[in-house]
């Protein structure tokens, strides 16, 4: 038997594509705001865009820190990324809160 496979989010690669494009990067470039230059390199970033391979969760979240975008409008298929890149979400403004009350913390 074998196993079955998960769900996978339909419009992801057009969405991190949208995201360089919108963003005015070259691959390069993009692997470099995301923090993974040393780790990948740029066909890694094409294979995303082509839907090849799915990025790991890390690297959705870079995506999302970059494009400064809810994670969720990355992976919900019914979600749309704003129409102006960067977006508004502050990810720092969310750390703080989260180490400023470690007792309502969701990650504790």
């Amino acid at each position: 038997m074998g196993a079955k496979s998960r769900n996978r989010p339909k419009n992801l690669a057009r969405k991190l594509l949208q995201i360089r494009n919108t963003l005015g990067l070259s691959q390069s470039q993009l692997l470099r705001r995301l923090g993974a230059a040393e780790s990948f390199s740029a066909a890694r970033i094409s294979e995303y865009e082509s839907g090849v391979r799915e990025p790991s969760l890390w690297m959705l979240l870079a995506y999302g820190r970059v494009a400064r975008v809810h994670v969720e409008a990355l992976i919900d298929d019914e979600a749309a990324l704003p129409d102006t890149l960067p977006g508004g979400f502050n990810f720092n403004r969310i750390k703080r809160k989260l180490v400023a009350d470690p007792q309502k913390n969701p990650l504790n």
